[in-house]
């Protein structure tokens, strides 16, 4: 029985071996940005998997997602920057040192207690590496590194949690729900500016039934309002230590489930949404929901 070690060590070989001479024609081809869009589809395939407990699916995502790790590291051994032993050795050395309460004498009881190690060992490298000269600034903005490639979500919540490190946050959850409805307010009172009648539905035919053009001022004045809401929101998950990202994922994932029973009801009657009213469309999603959460029950 191979070690994982060796198990390991094969798929180094493999992907050196698709990139070297006589291998993949496709493999050899890929570049640093040309795999980045894998990189994130397999992410996001980990994370539907964990997300619908398909454990004999994880695994397979999980070696799709190491195999990203191994092409970069391979690519950058190609141009001689660095190899794989380079990513291994950054990463071990990274969790021991920041975790001194299991490799040192650190005192961290709690999960609160290791996060706040956390963020000041994180803070602590980085003004040593400025002070070495290999980083521009050693007081550069808390909010620096948060990526802005990230899912506008999550780069919502990244940002607010390192602000919050600082003080620059809530006392309380009330305080939240406060700015939410003044956030409301805010986009209502900009929608009073909306050329009549108003806003309208984008379906059944309706897209810009309103019959006129909104100003691009205006426009942008709303996504603003509309983003503001969106941040809040984000803040609240944050307060409540719940994944937005997921959270809405899993928002998605229901809709979908919901609508697609409504779609297998109708077409059992040979017909589509298109061809239910607004009220009957309205009784059977109240039936998928129930529905849905008796077939909830009984699997689990």
């Amino acid at each position: 029985m191979p070690t994982t070690g060796e198990r390991f060590e094969r798929a180094v070989s493999i992907m050196a071996r698709l990139r070297g001479p006589g291998g993949c024609p496709w493999d050899l081809e890929q570049t640093f940005d040309s795999i980045k869009p894998y990189t994130l589809e397999e992410t996001y395939e980990v994370l539907e998997a964990i997300d619908n407990r398909d454990w004999d699916e994880l695994p397979g995502e999980l070696g799709d997602l190491l195999l990203q790790v191994l092409f970069y590291a391979q690519m950058a051994r190609d141009q001689g920057t660095f190899s794989i032993d380079t990513v291994l050795d950054r990463l071990s050395d990274k969790l021991v040192r920041r975790h001194p309460h299991v490799f040192g004498d650190v005192k961290a009881e709690t999960s609160s207690e290791v996060l706040r190690n956390w963020e000041a060992l994180k803070a602590g490298e980085k003004k040593k590496t400025a002070a070495t000269g290999t980083e521009a600034d050693a007081s550069q903005s808390v909010l620096a590194g948060v990526s802005t490639a990230m899912p506008a979500l999550m780069e919502a919540y990244k940002l607010s949690s390192r602000a919050a490190q600082v003080g620059f946050d809530w006392p309380n959850i009330d305080g939240l729900f406060e700015k939410l409805e003044e956030e409301t307010a805010e986009l209502q009172q900009g929608l009073e500016k909306f050329p009549a009648p108003g806003p309208r539905p984008h379906g059944r035919g309706t897209a810009g039934a309103s019959g006129a053009q909104v100003p691009e001022a205006l426009r942008q004045h709303l996504e603003e309002e509309v983003g503001d809401l969106f941040f809040v929101l984000v803040n609240i998950a944050r307060y409540l230590s719940l994944d937005p990202e997921s959270a809405l994922r899993k928002t998605n994932r229901k809709f979908k489930q919901r609508f697609q029973w409504i779609e297998d009801q109708l077409r059992a009657s040979g017909r589509g949404p298109q061809q239910a009213s607004m009220a009957e469309l309205e009784s059977l999603w109240q039936q998928a929901k129930l529905q849905l959460r008796e077939n909830e029950r009984e699997a689990g």
